[in-house]
């Protein structure tokens, strides 16, 4: 395979459409909302290019800036794709790796040594030789794309119906991947929803190794208040480097230049990274369903497992930095499902999507061809959905996931898993319940609540999950909390529930797997009702989603034919540069600067009365340092398109210099899950100015400074 990166222009006419179409489209507070006005845009499908159809012409007409295949080439091998689901770039010839703090936080107590504790206090390596591995970290460097859409196409074209087409498309899939070239690593990239495929290939750096993360405070000003707002006062930076098979630091001739002084207001800045998901193809009834039924749901469970692990954050203010990155996790999914939760129940969202689709199905009654091809596309689709709307919320509310599972409701889950093996011959069971593993697996299953506190709160947030997915009538919340929720459901439990007791527990291993599915105790009920349940709605559920998969790969292609490429794909984690300006907004009646600057840092810390919680600050940082100018940015907004993934992206220059560090977007950039509003929709990033002078004047980090600021180590 050869790369082939030379960006496809835009005809004449679509860049005309384009002009004509994608003005933004002022929804504001002080003009009353006209439903039935209300038009589509072609920029409510944003602006994440690939980087094999980035459109060199509009970069031009907005930016008087066309990007060259070189400029192209050396932006695309200098970012990163990081393991932890982030992105990342190259940020000197050296090996040295840019990315958020809070894209490693996590994992910093894994490499702790006695003594410290990375999350609270940060890290930095005055030495090379003090840089610390990181197990199991690697990034990958994208090297190569090659469209394989007609292959992935003729092999579905096989299948009779949307499951063997489904079946056959994931079997093309991995055969594709398959013939990746020895010592390099092959993923398929879906675009458009399966309107075009992409074989991307990578290299992988395998030894990834700590260089420098900040306190989490400073990485994480405000916690969850902040996170997902603007204006915003934080430094969520780390760096790493990559190191070769040899254990030297890796050569790039690829990276990202330092801009010490950043960029101004106004300034056009691209974004490059790796975004994960979004929806903004789908059909308007898909949207409904996530409007009634897929949002609510999720958004109901992760806030009832925020207001358990909060509570319990609370009650443990010795172990806040052990507990708080846990707990940041489970508010931003919480908060992200807020934001989808209120973005579908926008009317002016939904107007745009509508008055697109609309417009759609009409070019194809005015169009033979597309009519004969496309035509029943719809009435499939909501075929489907309908499954969806009927059963999806009874399949959550049965539906437990592993995190945030009370450990009573986890070994329930394991006795009715034992039990149905065990009624079945042994040549038919897993190897887990063979005699040869038996005793083991018999041993494993006693309780394992590592604390009984945290495990009431956890039990008390499933209940009420139940009450609000299911009603606080229903018979599920009846036959597993006797119709309780919260802490009277936690105490029934407890009381009542078979496994909690070890001796019980024996006694209905002794007593054989009919015993353990005629017990009477509500968790094994619960389980046991699950199981029966979900194995019903799994074939319904799964073949409305087979039926999806085919009838989006038919719009996405639609989409992608009647445009031109005008349109970028949906975001499938793969790599993307995307434009835009650093530039503020309104909101809530006011106007955000397009900057921050440090004065806000302190003001919020005094604002708040010097509290640790949320705006406190590390020792290091309560006093200003010597020497900083407090009117330096800290943070700026920009209306570049991003979605989770993009997290520790590179903000770059026309010169290919680093000017900020995206680290996620304001509140309503949330809603670009969906539709791109330009508006309002922003990304929030580190000022590279900012950062460096904290890297002078607060981390005495003078080896990584020199570094950055000439490209390569000394």
């Amino acid at each position: 395979m050869h790369p082939n990166f030379k960006a496809t222009g835009l005809l004449a006419g679509v860049l005309f459409l384009l002009s004509i179409t994608s003005a933004p489209a002022q929804h504001s507070i002080y003009e009353p909302l006209k439903l039935d006005e209300v038009q589509y845009s072609l920029e409510d499908f944003g602006n994440m290019w690939t980087f094999d159809a980035v459109p060199t012409s509009l970069f031009e007409k907005r930016y008087d800036f066309r990007p060259s295949d070189e400029w192209l080439d050396d932006v695309r091998l200098s970012a990163l794709e990081f393991s932890t689901g982030c992105s990342a770039s190259f940020v000197s010839e050296d090996g040295l790796i840019m990315t958020n703090h809070h894209c490693v936080r996590g994992a910093l107590p894994r490499i702790q040594q006695d003594g410290e504790h990375l999350q609270r206090d940060g890290f930095y390596a005055t030495d090379l030789g003090d840089e610390r591995p990181f197990p199991g970290m690697y990034v990958d460097q994208l090297i190569d794309i090659q469209d394989v859409t007609a292959a992935v196409h003729a092999a579905m074209e096989a299948g009779q119906t949307d499951n063997e087409k489904v079946r056959l498309r994931d079997e093309k899939l991995e055969e594709l991947t398959k013939e990746c070239r020895e010592g390099y690593t092959c993923r398929v990239i879906t675009l458009y929803n399966g309107g075009k495929y992409s074989l991307h290939t990578y290299r992988r750096y395998n030894d990834v190794r700590l260089v420098m993360a900040p306190d989490v405070q400073i990485a994480a000003t405000g916690w969850d208040w902040d996170n997902f707002t603007y204006p915003r006062y934080e430094l969520d930076f780390a760096f790493l480097r990559a190191y070769d098979e040899n254990g030297q630091p890796v050569k790039s001739p690829h990276f990202f230049q330092w801009s010490e002084k950043g960029a101004p207001d106004g300034a056009p800045v691209f974004v490059i990274g790796r975004p994960g998901n979004t929806d903004r193809l789908l059909s308007y009834s898909q949207l409904e369903y996530h409007r009634d039924v897929r949002n609510p749901g999720i958004l109901n469970l992760f806030n009832e497992l925020y207001q358990a692990y909060y509570q319990y954050f609370r009650a443990h203010p010795e172990r806040k930095a052990e507990l708080l990155s846990q707990l940041l996790s489970v508010a931003n999914t919480r908060k992200v499902f807020a934001g989808l939760n209120l973005a579908l129940t926008d009317p002016y969202l939904m107007a745009k999507k509508k008055d697109f689709e609309t417009e759609l199905r009409k070019k194809l009654t005015e169009d033979e061809g597309l009519q004969k091809e496309y035509g029943d596309l719809w009435d499939k689709t909501d075929e489907a959905v309908d499954s969806l709307m009927k059963y999806g919320a009874e399949f959550r509310a049965n539906f437990v996931i592993g995190f945030g599972r009370p450990a009573h409701l986890k070994l329930a889950q394991d006795m009715v898993e034992y039990a149905g093996q065990m009624q079945l011959p042994e040549g038919q069971r897993r190897e887990a319940y063979k005699s040869d593993k038996l005793e083991e697996t018999k041993a494993a299953l006693a309780p394992d609540v590592a604390d009984m506190e945290l495990e009431k709160l956890l039990i008390a947030a499933h209940a009420n999950f139940i009450g609000k997915v299911a009603g606080k009538d229903s018979e599920l919340l009846k036959l597993a909390y006797n119709g309780l929720m919260g802490e009277e459901a936690a105490d029934y439990i407890l009381k009542k529930a078979i496994v909690a007791q070890p001796a019980k527990i024996k006694a209905l291993l002794d007593a054989g797997p009919e015993a353990i599915l005629k017990s009477d105790g509500p968790y094994i009920r619960f389980a046991l009702h699950a199981q029966n349940r979900l194995n019903e709605l799994n074939p319904i559920l799964q073949n409305a989603q087979n039926t999806l998969d085919v009838q989006n790969q038919r719009l996405g292609r639609l989409i992608f034919e009647l445009f031109k490429g005008a349109t970028p794909p949906d975001a499938t984690a793969s790599l993307r540069i995307s434009d835009g300006r650093i530039l503020g907004y309104e909101y809530n009646g006011t106007l955000a600067p397009a900057k921050t600057t440090y004065y806000g840092l302190w003001d919020r810390y005094y604002s708040f009365g010097e509290t640790s919680y949320p705006w406190g600050l590390h020792e290091r940082w309560k006093t200003p340092p010597a020497g900083l100018d407090l009117s330096v940015p800290v943070c700026f907004a920009s209306s570049n398109d991003i979605v989770g993934g993009n997290s520790g992206s590179a903000v770059i220059n026309q010169k290919g210099e680093v000017v900020g560090l995206a680290h996620d977007g304001n509140m309503e950039s949330i809603a670009g899950g969906y539709a791109f509003l330009p508006e309002a929709n922003r990304t929030i990033a580190t000022d590279s100015w900012g950062l460096m002078e904290a890297l002078k004047l607060v981390y005495k980090a003078d080896r990584l400074v020199k570094e950055l600021k000439a490209g390569k180590m000394e």
